[in-house]
């Protein structure tokens, strides 16, 4: 009890035939570090939190729907996407309610 893990996390957007690059205009925008407490929930809380402010900046910006993105967790360092502790991938909505 008491013990936190520092979780590290990157936002990619899907780029053509060429795979995933950085998100966004600013790729540093969406490169950070998450401490968190050391439970099960630990890893799904840090990513939930990308996740949220990702939502917030979109409905800010006015955009009428989710923009398709992976964010990748690591467990205290970035490394490559098949060692990510969790992949979520967002993808807007295909079909109109």
């Amino acid at each position: 009890m008491g013990t936190e893990t520092d979780w590290v996390y990157r936002v990619f957007e899907p780029h053509g035939s060429e795979g995933w690059r950085p998100y966004g205009s600013d790729p540093e925008r969406w490169r950070g570090s998450i401490t968190a407490d050391d439970s099960s929930e630990g890893p799904q809380y840090a990513v939930a939190l990308v996740v949220t402010d990702l939502m917030s900046e979109w409905k800010m910006r006015g955009l009428p729907q989710a923009r398709h993105v992976r964010v990748l967790l690591w467990h205290d360092e970035e490394g490559d996407m098949a060692d990510a502790d969790i992949i979520v991938e967002v993808r807007p909505k295909i079909h109109a309610g």
